[in-house]
């Protein structure tokens, strides 16, 4: 499946701080996800890093409300922070924000959906990577389409949007234009184009993230704050990453 020479191509950026979301920015992208605690397949940000970015950055910011890593089935208390930070968002003038809840069957959550949708109203939802682990995607879709989502973050179920690239073309064509079907996962300068070519998918997702040396002097390396290998570096968004995702895509 071609994709049009007119058709306008976007970049989201998974960015885990400010100082990502600001990269992506400087690189082209058109909207951050933002999020924190990336290992974990990222969790809700907080507050002062959505409030920075939307009074210094000109680009959207979606946050992503995901109290915790692990599976998408959540509990009662869990779901009441799930939409304390929708409305949080909402009160900060977030473009939109990012969810995702699935049932213990591995279907989509739709009666909790439908009151995300109906609480965080004007402002839109996204549904992340929930979706990759719904029991049958083609129903998922349908569920999400008439729940109100305007967006999709998949890797067609797969490792990689790479290696999903038959299933994602198969939703971008079930979808129609009545959602937005974005692949990510694993998405980089040196396959973007390709994805894009074959699946007709028109936005896309990547954290384009490059590894920070600590400038520290001193190094303790007998004590560890976590789990991490190298404690002395950090991940964040490049810039010419982005850039390069961007006109590797044109």
């Amino acid at each position: 499946m071609e994709t049009s020479k007119n058709t306008k191509f976007g970049l989201e950026v998974c960015a885990n701080s400010f100082a990502s979301a600001k990269e992506a920015e400087n690189g082209g992208a058109i909207r951050v996800e933002l999020c924190e605690n990336m290992a974990e397949g990222g969790t809700t940000p907080s507050y002062a890093q959505i409030k920075l970015c939307k009074s210094r950055l000109k680009l959207q910011v979606w946050p992503i409300i995901r109290p915790r890593g692990g599976d998408f089935l959540y509990t009662a208390d869990e779901f009441d922070l799930i939409k304390e930070d929708i409305s949080l968002c909402k009160s900060l003038n977030c473009d939109g924000a990012v969810t995702g809840i699935l049932l213990a069957n591995g279907e989509i959550d739709l009666k909790r959906c439908a009151e995300l949708i109906e609480l965080a109203h004007p402002m839109p939802l996204a549904f992340h990577r929930a979706f990759d682990m719904a029991l049958d995607l083609n129903k998922a879709l349908e569920d999400l389409i008439k729940l109100g989502f305007v967006r999709v973050l998949t890797s067609g179920g797969a490792n990689t949007a790479y290696d999903g690239i038959r299933t994602i073309t198969e939703l971008v064509k079930q979808a129609q234009g009545r959602i937005e079907i974005m692949p990510g996962a694993g998405i980089n300068p040196q396959n973007i184009s390709t994805i894009k070519q074959k699946t007709g998918a028109q936005v896309f997702h990547s954290s384009a993230r490059v590894k920070i040396e600590s400038k520290m002097q001193y190094r303790n390396t007998t004590s560890k704050m976590g789990s991490i290998e190298e404690e002395y570096q950090y991940e964040q968004t490049s810039a010419d990453l982005v850039k390069q995702m961007v006109e590797n895509s044109l």
